[in-house]
């Protein structure tokens, strides 16, 4: 008994168990038992049909095949325990733990008995998922911390996997001792070293501060990945950014999702310590400071790109409704009305459109290789003819839509860019606008603005709706499943009759890839011009005039739906009597081709391709989508047939959209004025195009070839204008 008379504080453990710690093991081994019983005891089915048990059937079959996780509904628990769901979602982070060491005592006794090989019972992965509203990345808040929440959105970035410790072990540098099995928080919070060492040795010194190291061969890790969550387009109030969540996915989680997928996150609401700040020395400003993230729980994918932001929440008596607006037999044009019902006149565009949301049929061909659905089209023309207007509607009543402009859009803004994580200064990918709208419409206004390489980064997402990167150490794949609505101007800002093809300043290339060209152009009129100015006039007069202007036309709301419901629902083919007909019509056009041809001397300046031949079977798809028909008919395919000569075959008579000049002697004549200009003048010199003409046409050239050869250098930055008449000629 020496020593009691010195000063100092004793205790004993002896006199029992600390009684709150005790009452906190009793209701979790409680909660645990209730949690097993759930997995063991659900069911679904009545006695009368035969009834299956739904999570213990599916532990069993995906512990046999390998899979250890189980998807466990919200729905399913708070029909079973009300109160266990609830905890669930108020305390989510320790109630999970439970249910998955309740899932994980279920399998042991579902799988019994295994093979002898097998002694070590693996852990079980619980994923979570729930019909319930979900809510915005702008609606949590601090009193949502530690929660349970579902946040819809778009993948724009993910990490390469790495590995996370679950438990670890450390060792003292200087004493050696070990210290095993220390468990670490899941999440993005790591885990704090002990600044001291807490073995006490006789005639040995104290060992220093910091002795700790981790051993890495005793540790057990589990796969885990970044995601950063944009919130979805239609979600982001206007003229305001795009927020950004960051995601932790762990095990079996890792790798579900690419860039660009549309996702709905079920996740616990965390925190993180913020990153170490430039000024840490000089106030205390950043304590207590912590950074928002969500520990992903469950992930449900829009798999097939469709964009059905309603097609999944459509109740029966919709469905029968939108069924019967598919039967009307004037559907096409009620729903080509209501394509920005504000805009007079412009029917064949609204037509064309209405072909462009609906889409054709994407296929998949037996050799692996995809043909794109999806229409593109390009509206091209005065300024003040509404194209604008008609790109914000489009982007408004398309399920996934995002409108960019042409100078403020780069080549990696509308694919994907590679950029540097801060924090781990390794390399990730960002999808661009084509990939955010995958399964949707983008809407490019004032395309002729855009740099010409930015342009060229598009060509493979038009026709092979890709996007292939190579930077950086990353090489992979995106989808971009979107189509193309673009608007642009004329060279000269409105369309020139006497000019023909200077009028347009696009490459072939991009050309081909659109479906349907229309030409739009602000002709004069009388009697036009006043139907035209008495529909402005009520639009702005007062707003009785105008709910009676778009009547009888389907809302907004509505369409959508309409639009949404038929993409996810109906891929209709061509019938065979249909492609027959198609098949006729396509070689008279190319046998008409020929003749142009040969009686012009010079090649057709729209060529008749199959690319413009699957252009007329998409449109005639659309088409028929809209109706939910199975199959194009004959019908079909002569509607489409028109929109296409009103489109793309009478922009080819308005001005070349092709390099025209393409037979031989045009060629020869055209690189033989092209190296005389570049031997006459010396780089960086200016001189008047006026006089550089006259000079040529003294040695008997045609005039139209310099400017062509004047057109073709300057497109390709050799040349530019200065001034009025001057032309500053620059070799690069």
């Amino acid at each position: 008994m020496s020593g009691f008379d010195d000063p100092g504080i004793y205790y004993s453990d002896s006199f029992g168990g600390d009684p709150a710690a005790d009452e906190g093991q009793v209701r979790k081994s409680q909660l645990q038992k209730r949690f097993k019983e759930f997995l063991r005891q659900y069911r679904v089915g009545t006695d009368r049909t035969g009834f299956t048990f739904k999570y213990r059937d599916e532990l069993k079959r995906h512990y046999n095949l390998g899979q250890y996780w189980i998807e466990v509904e919200m729905e399913d628990l708070a029909s079973f325990d009300e109160d266990l769901a609830d905890y669930l979602y108020k305390q989510p982070a320790e109630h999970l733990q439970l249910l998955e060491e309740a899932a994980k005592e279920v399998a042991d006794e579902v799988t019994r008995p295994r093979p002898s090989g097998e002694e070590t019972l693996q852990d079980i992965q619980v994923m979570l998922k729930s019909d319930a509203h979900a809510a915005n990345i702008r609606s949590l808040k601090s009193d949502q911390m530690s929660h349970l929440v579902k946040i819809p959105g778009i993948i724009i970035a993910s990490t390469p996997v790495r590995a996370k410790a679950t438990r670890i072990s450390i060792q003292c540098r200087s004493c050696h001792n070990t210290i095993n099995n220390i468990t670490v928080r899941p999440g993005l919070e790591g885990y704090a070293l002990p600044r001291k060492c807490n073995t006490e040795q006789a005639g040995r010194p104290r060992c220093p501060l910091d002795p700790y190291f981790i051993m890495p061969d005793k540790c057990k890790c589990v796969d885990f990945q970044v995601l950063k969550l944009q919130e979805s387009p239609d979600a982001v109030p206007h003229g305001e950014m795009p927020r950004h969540m960051q995601l932790y996915c762990d095990r079996y989680l890792c790798d579900r999702v690419v860039p660009g997928n549309k996702v709905t996150i079920m996740g616990i609401y965390s925190i993180k310590k913020s990153g170490q700040t430039k000024n840490k020395g000089r106030d205390n400003v950043g304590v207590g400071i912590r950074n928002a993230y969500i520990r992903v729980v469950g992930i449900q994918i829009d798999t097939d790109g469709s964009g059905h932001t309603f097609a999944g929440s459509v109740t029966p008596q919709e469905e029968e409704e939108l069924r019967r607006l598919a039967s009307m037999p004037n559907i096409y044009e009620t729903v080509a009305k209501s394509i920005a019902p504000s805009i007079y006149g412009s029917t064949d565009i609204k037509k064309a459109i209405a072909c462009l949301l609906f889409g054709g049929s994407r296929k998949r061909l037996p050799d692996g290789l995809t043909r794109r659905g999806d229409i593109n089209l390009l509206m091209l023309g005065d300024p003040g003819t509404a194209k604008s207007q008609l790109l914000k509607f489009v982007e408004k009543c398309s399920p996934i839509g995002v409108y960019t402009s042409g100078k403020g859009s780069s080549a990696a803004g509308l694919t994907a860019s590679v950029i540097r994580d801060p924090s781990s200064r390794s390399f990730f990918m960002e999808g661009g606008a084509m990939v955010l709208a995958d399964g949707g419409v983008v809407c490019i206004d004032e395309f002729d603005k855009m740099r010409e390489d930015d342009r060229v980064a598009i060509h493979e997402a038009m026709e092979q709706q890709t996007i292939s990167i190579a930077k950086a150490g990353i090489t992979t794949t995106l989808n971009s499943r979107c189509s193309v609505l673009a608007a642009a101007n004329s060279v000269f800002g409105r369309w020139d009759e006497t000019k023909g093809e200077e009028n347009i300043d696009f490459m072939p290339t991009i050309l081909s890839r659109f479906d349907m060209i229309f030409i739009v152009k602000d002709e004069h009129n009388e009697e036009r011009d006043m139907i035209l100015a008495k529909h402005v006039m009520s639009l702005h007069v007062s707003a009785l005039t105008q709910t009676q202007a778009v009547e009888g036309e389907i809302d907004l709301n509505k369409l959508k739906k309409f639009i949404s419901y038929c993409r996810t629902k109906c891929g209709p083919r061509l019938s065979a009597e249909a492609a027959e007909k198609l098949k006729n019509r396509y070689v008279l056009m190319r046998t008409g081709a020929r003749q142009y041809e040969r009686e012009s001397d010079r090649r057709s300046s729209i060529p008749i391709t199959v690319r413009q031949l699957e252009a007329i079977v998409r449109i005639a798809e659309s088409l028929s989508k809209m109706k939910l028909q199975p199959f194009a008919t004959e019908a079909d395919i002569e509607e489409a047939l028109r929109l296409f000569q009103v489109s793309t075959l009478d922009a080819a008579m308005s001005g070349s959209l092709s390099e025209g000049f393409t037979t031989q002697e045009d060629q020869e004549l055209l690189s033989r004025i092209e190296k005389q200009l570049k031997r006459r003048f010396a780089i960086g010199s200016q001189v008047s195009e006026h006089s550089i003409v006259q000079d040529f046409v003294k040695q008997k050239y045609p005039e139209h070839a310099i400017y062509k050869v004047l057109q073709l250098m300057m497109r390709r930055g050799e040349i530019q204008h200065r001034l009025q008449r001057k032309v500053l000629y620059r070799i690069k």
